[in-house]
């Protein structure tokens, strides 16, 4: 018997940048809003209050408080769960506020991590995209999450708003599925599909898309 949630990506742009002193040396971090309830968001989704707060909560306890909290540098497009050998960020504070999410998460010394580091040095105004898994029930014209959301990353982006439209698509066309026998989420597929997106039309469209915005 399996569980099949979709796949929910929601961006935001504010996000500031600091460096902090430690016994470590200098580290940098970026922080501010990860996420917002009770706000349609332009993907047309509602996240309640009570079911952000649960998943933030959630994420805290599985991921924050075990150092476990990853994110990647841009969205991967085939899975919800971020791959360590990509990391780029580490989450280490995540809470409500009001009905914001604040985070903080620190830039690691990785290769993709590092390219950030570059970027944040060179004044690249970087925003920040959660990954999660939830389903979803559509009331007064607006997709509501339910409360089966479980947030799974955040991840470092470089156009929180533009690209979104696209990855989001892409996002939204997959479903996952919770195997109780094994513990284990795997890619609902249609016939037909293939698993994986083809990377080189990936980044075709994704230069289509930016291409579009400079006119």
């Amino acid at each position: 018997m399996s569980k099949v949630c979709n796949f929910l990506v929601e961006c935001s742009n504010n996000i500031e940048v600091l460096t902090e002193e430690t016994e470590h040396g200098k580290q940098l971090y970026i922080e501010g809003i990860f996420a917002q309830a009770e706000k349609k968001n332009g993907n047309g989704r509602i996240y309640e209050r009570s079911i952000m707060e649960s998943a933030v909560g959630k994420y805290n306890e599985q991921y924050v408080n075990k150092n476990r909290a990853l994110g990647e540098l841009n969205h991967p497009t085939s899975r919800p769960f971020p791959d360590p050998a990509e990391a780029a960020i580490r989450i280490t504070e995540m809470k409500m506020n009001g009905d914001n999410v604040m985070g903080k998460a620190l830039v690691l010394n990785t290769p993709k991590g590092q390219i950030i580091k570059g970027l944040l040095e060179g004044g690249f105004a970087l925003g920040v995209s959660t990954r999660g898994l939830g389903s979803l029930k559509e009331k007064n014209g607006a997709k509501y999450v339910q409360d089966d959301f479980m947030m799974t990353a955040v991840d470092a982006v470089d156009n929180p708003s533009a690209p979104d439209a696209y990855v989001s698509g892409i996002m939204e066309n997959t479903q996952w599925a919770l195997n109780e026998s094994t513990g284990m989420w795997t890619p609902v597929m249609d016939e037909g599909e293939s698993e994986y997106i083809n990377e080189q039309l990936f980044l075709e469209k994704f230069e289509q898309i930016l291409k579009e915005l400079k006119k």
